[in-house]
């Protein structure tokens, strides 16, 4: 593929780097992070915008950005029915006016300041930049261990399963040009317009059928290993999101056997 390099928007109307932050009650992280990303935008000479796309919250987070908006010009809320975080991320994905496009974790497990390494890569003509715990130069912190077991299990059967060219596919730090984004997450089939309400916190491998969807559209892809702290009040749950991220990674298999992803090449 020919290799593209972005160019940088400075007027007013037209963001350089839009950033979707997905939340489902975050009364508690979410005003600290928001704070960290929009002063972190203000410290660049580009336009900018953050998307905070609320997953039907029980608690005090709507109210709390609304109270936020009118101080800050480019921060925007979107308000979802509880579907989950691909949902989510989806909805502000494709909301985002940016040239390019982040999605990151409420908590900011991975510092904002990090995005730096994820568009030097879009610089030298990648179309999506995903960030990665793993991989020599990336740092974990405060990890339990049987998270980090966790993780490297499934991540072996999506590399047999799924897509067999990354190290870290579930990183919630990822970034994209604007109209590669676009493209990818229009496409989705297993968290697109059809998908449920739900009851409580449900984190989804929506990222591996985006990343699937990625290579058979012939985009380029580069994984770059990034700083990442384990949260305290992470909302992973052992039991019940190990088997709903099995359960994506085998409908990705199922759908291209059935020939549903079939349209998707380029």
């Amino acid at each position: 593929m020919h290799q593209r390099r972005m160019t940088i928007a400075t007027s007013a109307q037209e963001a350089y780097l839009s950033i979707v932050v997905p939340a489902y009650n975050e009364e508690r992280r979410l005003p600290a992070s928001l704070a960290r990303i929009l002063c972190y935008l203000d410290e660049k000479p580009y336009e900018g915008e953050v998307i905070v796309v609320d997953d039907g919250s029980e608690d005090r987070t709507v109210e709390i950005i609304r109270g936020l908006l009118p101080r800050h010009a480019n921060l925007r809320l979107m308000e979802n029915d509880h579907r989950g975080k691909g949902y989510a991320v989806r909805t502000g994905m494709l909301a985002a006016q940016g040239q390019v496009v982040l999605f990151c974790d409420a908590d900011l497990a991975v510092p904002i300041e990090e995005t730096a390494r994820l568009l030097a890569r879009l610089e030298e003509g990648y179309d999506v930049v995903i960030g990665s715990r793993e991989g020599l130069g990336a740092r974990r912190y405060g990890e339990p261990w049987y998270r980090h077991l966790m993780g490297r299990i499934f991540n072996f059967l999506v590399r047999i399963i799924a897509v067999g060219h990354f190290q870290d596919t579930q990183c919630g730090f990822k970034c994209f040009r604007g109209e590669v984004a676009r493209d990818l997450f229009s496409r989705l089939r297993l968290y697109g317009d059809q998908a449920p309400t739900i009851k409580g916190a449900a984190l989804t491998a929506f990222d591996v059928e985006m990343l699937f969807l990625a290579l058979k559209r012939g985009y380029r892809v580069a994984e770059v290993p990034v700083e990442w702290h384990y949260g305290l009040r992470s909302k992973v749950n052992p039991v019940t999101d190990s088997i709903r991220h099995f359960r994506d990674v085998l409908a990705v298999r199922i759908n291209e056997w059935r020939g549903l992803y079939r349209e998707q090449e380029r």
